[in-house]
């Protein structure tokens, strides 16, 4: 167990947590509050939420490997530099020779929240086969992290199946972000039916108050819709609220953690970021879901990640480092 560092309640684990899923090219406008024909500019940013975890994962001192694939291209091979350089693992991630690394124009909107445009006709995220997938590595996490943009298409689909199966069978703990992308998929009715066609597989669920009212087809955040989603086979189903903090549900115990307030400027990876928060302060321990004093010491540092990564443009640049967290829950931000 890693030591406990700077008054962190819960050490930052050594265990390998693995995510699986897309990584590609965000393209942020410049300037906020504008649509994409009129943003003068464009940031690239690299993005797509296992990969942001996994970088999550390993500002704060945690182990994380990624599994995915790109294509064999300038930018394909400019995320996986991204990933090498911030300590990812990344010898799950295999290139396409005949598709492209996916694009999405991300517009932000005056109030922080984003509109999407996708480039993915298909991408090579969407075309990783089963054969292709590293089982050594996927056996080899305490926790399995995935989201629902790989169920959409075959093969990917059929990959994602596999590398969770043999994860779980391996003994991790399987940790589902749904991550909605409406444009992406054929429809609601398909996105509805997919998402949830997974759901009792995982250990740990978390959605965000839209992915909530979507699910559920209710526009009300309450205990009773939430617990709707739940599945006796979960540990912990999380609902995060953006600056309302988030609220949490287990077996035993529910209840809700304050937020941190800071400047929005983009709201983009601020879910990835308490994701890799959480899984990085569960990932040696597991029985502190079960702990409800723990949890919510957890949760906090999770909403202090999540909170700082809304204050810069893009994902992996505004992800935070343990520090960081630190100081904001500490008031020295």
């Amino acid at each position: 167990m890693a030591p406990i560092t700077s008054g962190s309640a819960t050490p930052t684990g050594n265990g390998l947590i693995v995510s699986f899923g897309e990584m590609l090219i965000d393209f942020v406008p410049t300037v906020s509050g504008v649509s994409l024909a009129e943003a003068p500019g464009f940031l690239k940013a690299p993005g797509g939420a296992p990969a942001n975890v996994a970088i999550a994962v390993t500002r704060i001192g945690g182990k994380a490997a990624f599994v995915g694939k790109l294509g064999d291209d300038e930018f394909g091979h400019m995320l996986a530099g991204i990933l090498r350089e911030n300590g990812v693992v990344c010898d799950g991630i295999s290139f396409d020779t005949g598709a492209r690394t996916a694009l999405a124009f991300v517009t932000l909107r005056a109030d922080g929240e984003r509109e999407f445009m996708f480039y993915r006709n298909p991408s090579a995220d969407m075309l990783l086969k089963p054969e292709e997938l590293n089982l050594e590595l996927i056996r080899s996490a305490k926790v399995f992290h995935y989201g629902s943009i790989s169920l959409i298409v075959e093969p990917c689909r059929s990959a994602h199946l596999k590398a969770m199966q043999v994860a779980k069978d391996a003994g991790a703990l399987l940790s589902y972000d749904p991550n909605l992308r409406l444009p992406l998929w054929p429809s609601a009715k398909e996105a509805r039916e997919q998402i949830l066609s997974i759901w009792d597989k995982a250990d740990v669920v978390k959605v965000s108050d839209v992915e909530l009212e979507f699910l559920t087809g209710s526009d009300k955040i309450t205990d009773e819709n939430a617990l709707s989603l739940w599945r006796p086979t979960m540990k912990l189903l999380l609902v995060t609220l953006g600056e309302k903090g988030c609220r949490y549900y287990t077996k035993h115990f529910r209840g809700s953690v304050d937020p941190f307030h800071v400047k929005t400027v983009d709201t983009t990876g601020a879910g990835d970021s308490f994701v890799g928060a959480l899984l990085s302060k569960i990932v040696d321990d597991h029985s502190i879901i079960e702990d409800e004093p723990r949890l919510r010491e957890v949760l906090k540092f999770a909403n202090a990640c999540g909170a700082i990564t809304t204050a810069k443009k893009g994902a992996i640049p505004a992800l935070p480092a343990e520090a960081d967290a630190l100081q904001l829950i500490n008031g020295k931000h």
